[in-house]
């Protein structure tokens, strides 16, 4: 008895463990969009430096912990690192450019749609099964996130009607198109590690924008920089890394629970921080949404890259 009580005690911990990492990369990712407000570049720039740092971060994690010849790729894995990482460039430069239209909590709500994409994408062009409890998520989710907008709901809905607030709307939807991509494409090769396609990714978006600051400039101040490093830094190298083992501690049905500390930890942050608050409606379509994805969504499809 007293062997198999050791196992389900250290099983008990390493799943504590696990979640309580989960918790802090998410809550860690809930911060972003302040780095972004902060740093106040061109999306494109904010974009480049945050896989810049985020490319030396994720090469020192990887020396640290012995995993560099997962970044050796083979074949198809080639495009598929490329493939991915143009569409996490437009992905990013998408969410950056959104978060000062929409403000924080809004875009990080509305981006966490892209589980629905994947559920119909894969419905529709693969032809998976989807069960008649996944259709009705998935219609509720698509309903919760009308709600959160802040386009239904009286005089706060007409006050949001501006262009710009439907722009960075529309760019917050391509970018929930652009990560679903990003997944779907990292599943159709499974030899390259979910560490080897971020760092891939990183760099792969230093490449296609290494001419971003000769044209929209440099960062001009210090703390510009400190910003951005800390993107690439904590946002990237940090967070990949405490998401990754806290993964590797938990069953996926606790995984695809805990993802949702991220947009909620954007939430409170952009009140805390801005004094911004989602209206009465606009938090009914977030707990909607929240329920709708918890049933839909599929966290084997999650490893696809950092957020």
């Amino acid at each position: 008895m007293l062997p198999a009580f050791r196992a389900a005690q250290q099983q008990s911990n390493r799943e504590s463990t696990g979640q309580w990492l989960l918790i802090a990369g998410g809550m860690l990712l809930g911060t972003v969009g302040v780095f972004v407000e902060e740093a106040n570049q061109h999306p494109l720039v904010t974009v480049l430096f945050r896989c810049a740092f985020g490319a030396l971060a994720l090469l020192a994690w990887g020396l640290a912990t012995g995993r560099m010849n997962e970044l050796r790729l083979r074949g198809k894995g080639w495009w598929i690192a490329c493939a991915t990482g143009c569409l996490m460039v437009v992905n990013w430069a998408l969410f950056f450019a959104a978060i000062p239209r929409i403000s924080i909590a809004v875009a990080t709500i509305v981006f966490h749609i892209q589980p629905v994409w994947i559920i119909l994408f894969g419905a529709l062009v693969l032809r998976e099964a989807v069960s008649p409890r996944q259709w009705a998520a998935t219609l509720a989710a698509l309903c919760g996130l009308v709600l959160t907008t802040g386009l239904v709901g009286g005089a706060a809905s007409q006050a949001s009607w501006g262009s710009d607030y439907a722009l960075g709307l529309l760019m917050c939807l391509g970018g929930s198109l652009c990560y679903a991509a990003v997944t779907i494409l990292a599943n159709t090769e499974k030899t390259i590690t979910p560490y080897a396609l971020a760092w891939w990714q990183c760099v792969t978006g230093v490449a296609v924008l290494a001419w971003v600051p000769f044209v929209f400039g440099w960062p001009d101040s210090a703390l510009a920089w400190a910003w951005l490093a800390g993107l690439g830094v904590l946002h990237t190298g940090l967070a990949y890394a405490i998401l990754f083992a806290g993964m590797a501690r938990l069953s996926l049905g606790r995984i695809a629970v805990l993802q949702f500390v991220y947009p909620l930890t954007a939430v409170l942050v952009d009140w805390g921080v801005y004094g911004r608050t989602l209206n009465a409606v606009q938090l009914a379509g977030v707990a909607l949404m929240a329920a709708a994805l918890w049933t839909i969504k599929q966290p084997k499809r999650d490893a696809a890259g950092v957020g």
